[in-house]
């Protein structure tokens, strides 16, 4: 007859096969799923590399000239000046920077409206002047004059 001590020694080694057959599976499903996204990348990858040989097909300056030539008359472009190009930081500012105009002064002057009195006419013309003046207008930055016109400059456009 089996003794207590086998029954358990039986039980843990069923207990084991199971955990090992459940971190074996475990360890299959992630191995899958590792394949499956190694073939996403590898598709992905591809793709890009069929882009940029259609990008550079696309953008081959023989290509671009007989394109202005055919369409010419329509497009009718210009060469760019070199006085139009700028560096980032003579760009105006940020929409995001732009100063947001006084909620009450607005409200005060459609308020004025409504009464429709010369003198509330003319104290809303002086208010929307005040607000106007105080907000700043945004100005291209000057270049610098130690700047060297040659050298390009890289980076965000918030410095």
């Amino acid at each position: 007859m089996l003794k207590t001590f086998d029954l358990v020694l039986i039980g843990v080694m069923t207990a084991t096969a199971a955990v090992t057959y459940t971190i074996k599976h475990r360890a299959e499903l992630k191995l899958e799923e590792v394949h499956r996204l190694e073939a996403e990348i590898k598709l992905e990858k591809d793709t890009i590399d069929l882009l940029k040989a259609d990008w550079a097909l696309q953008s081959q300056p023989n290509r671009l000239e007989r394109l202005v030539k055919a369409y010419n008359d329509e497009l009718k472009l210009q060469p760019t000046e070199s006085t139009a190009l700028v560096h980032a930081k003579e760009l105006p500012m940020l929409k995001s920077e732009v100063p947001v105009p006084d909620v009450t002064e607005a409200k005060a002057s459609a308020k004025g409206a409504t009464v429709a009195s010369a003198k509330s006419a003319t104290d809303t013309a002086k208010g929307a002047q005040a607000t106007a003046k105080a907000q700043p207008i945004p100005m291209p930055a000057p270049r610098g004059e130690a700047e060297d016109a040659d050298q390009i400059e890289t980076g965000s456009v918030e410095e």
